[in-house]
C-alpha cells in the first residue's frame, strides 16, 4: 500500500478552557491515508494532546513512521495481524489508533459496509451525548448550558478545579432546569482532600457523576469511597491496573487512549467484566476519530452519556453534527462519506509532513471517507 502522512493545525472556534491545559489558538492533528494496489483508500487519524495524556505530535508522528514499511508491504487484508505487528513497533496507542482506523475505513469501502456492520452491530443505534461547558465564568457557563438544553442535550458537563466551581454549577444547574443531567469534569485538578471537600457543596446541584477528580488509581478509589457522587475514571485509565479490579462507579474510554476501535471494543468488555459503567469520549478528535467513536459505540452500547459532541469547537463546518442530543455514525461504507474534506480544508493551514514520510494525502474522490 502507498502511505501518506500529513501534519495539520486546525483552528479552534471555541477553544476548551479546562483544568489541564491552557487554551490553545490551533489542535494539531495526523491523518494518515492508507492507498492499496487496488485503488481503494482507508484513513485514520492521529489525535494526541500533550497537554492532557503527555505524548507529543513528533512523537506519534515517529511511531507511524516505524511502522510505515509493515504498511507499505501489505494489502490490508491481514488486518488483524498487521495491527499486531504495528503495536509492537509504534509503542504508542495514539499512533496505533490511527492505524486501525484507517485499516477498518480500508475494510469497510472494500466490503460496502459501514464499520458498525463489520463490527456486528447491526443497525446503526443512536448513541446519547453530553454537551460540553469549559471553565467559563458562570454567567457564560448558564448562557451556554442554556443553549444546550434547548438543543435538545439531557446532559451536560461542567469543566471544574478551575476556580467558581460551585457558583459555576449552579448557574448551570439553573439554566437547564431538573430534567437535564449534569456531570462535573475535574481533568485530575484536585487533591484527594480537595475533592472530596468541593464535591460536597456540588452534590447538592443533582450531580451525575464527577469525571477524574484526581489522577492516580489509589487516589480515585479513595475518592470514590468518601463521597455520595458516582465517579468515574478518565485520564487515569491509561494505567493498565484499572482493569484489575473496580476503582470507582464508571471508565470513561477513548479512541486516541484505547490504540483505535478494536482496543476500545475489547477494554469495554474487560471494564464491564470488572464491573465498571462504560462511555466514550473524545480527546478533541476530527471527524474520523469521532466517527470511528460512533461506530465503535454502536457495538459496545454505552451505559451512559458519550463525550463526543466536540467539533463543533472547530473552526470548520461539522461533518458529524449532533441532532436532539443525539449523534449516529456517518452515511456510507467504512467510517462514511464526505469526513476527509474536512482536513482537506484545513491542509491549507498545515505543517510540512513529517520527515520521512510520503507525500501528503491529497487528490481526493467525491464520496471518499
Amino acid at each position: 500500500m502507498r502511505v501518506g502522512l500529513a501534519v495539520l493545525q486546525v483552528p479552534w472556534r471555541a477553544p476548551l478552557a479546562a483544568a489541564h491545559s491552557a487554551a490553545a489558538s490551533t489542535r494539531p492533528l495526523l491523518l494518515l491515508e492508507l492507498t492499496a494496489d487496488d485503488g481503494v483508500r482507508g484513513y485514520g487519524e492521529a489525535a494526541p494532546l500533550e497537554g492532557y495524556d503527555g505524548v507529543s505530535l513528533e512523537e506519534v508522528a515517529a511511531a507511524l513512521r516505524r511502522c510505515e514499511p509493515l504498511l507499505a508491504a501489505s494489502d490490508g487484508e491481514d488486518r488483524e495481524r498487521l495491527l499486531a505487528d504495528c503495536a509492537a513497533l509504534a509503542g504508542l496507542p495514539e499512533a496505533l489508533a490511527a492505524v486501525d482506523m484507517a485499516l477498518w475505513d480500508l475494510a469497510g469501502r472494500r466490503a460496502g459496509q459501514p464499520v458498525s456492520s463489520l463490527l456486528g452491530a447491526g443497525a446503526e443505534a443512536a448513541v446519547a451525548v453530553n454537551a460540553t461547558i469549559g471553565a467559563e465564568r458562570p454567567s457564560q457557563a448558564a448562557v451556554d448550558a442554556a443553549a444546550a438544553a434547548a438543543a435538545g442535550f439531557g446532559c451536560v458537563k461542567v469543566k471544574v478545579a478551575t476556580g467558581e466551581d460551585e457558583r459555576r454549577v449552579a448557574a448551570v444547574r439553573e439554566a437547564v432546569g431538573t430534567g437535564v443531567l449534569i456531570r462535573v469534569d475535574a481533568n485530575g485538578g484536585w487533591t484527594v482532600p480537595a475533592a472530596v471537600d468541593s464535591l460536597q457543596p456540588l452534590r447538592e446541584h443533582g450531580l451525575e457523576l464527577c469525571e477524574e477528580p484526581v489522577h492516580g488509581l489509589d487516589e480515585i478509589s479513595a475518592v470514590a469511597d468518601a463521597v455520595a457522587v458516582p465517579v468515574a475514571v478518565d485520564e487515569s485509565a491509561r494505567d493498565p491496573d484499572v482493569f484489575a479490579r473496580r476503582r470507582c462507579d464508571a471508565i470513561c474510554l477513548k479512541i486516541a487512549r484505547c490504540g483505535g476501535i478494536s482496543g476500545l471494543v475489547r477494554d469495554a468488555a474487560t471494564a464491564r467484566a470488572a464491573g465498571y459503567d462504560v462511555y466514550i469520549s473524545s480527546t478533541l478528535d476530527g471527524p474520523l476519530g469521532i466517527s470511528a467513536a460512533l461506530h465503535a459505540a454502536a457495538a459496545v452500547l454505552p451505559d451512559r452519556h458519550c463525550g463526543l459532541a466536540t467539533l463543533a469547537r472547530f473552526d470548520a463546518p461539522d461533518p458529524v453534527p449532533p441532532r436532539d442530543g443525539m449523534m449516529s455514525p456517518p452515511p456510507g461504507p467504512g467510517l462514511g462519506d464526505d469526513l476527509v474534506g474536512w482536513y482537506d480544508r484545513a491542509l491549507t493551514a498545515a505543517q510540512p509532513p513529517p520527515p520521512g514520510s510520503r507525500d501528503a494525502p491529497r487528490g481526493r474522490r467525491r464520496g471518499s471517507a
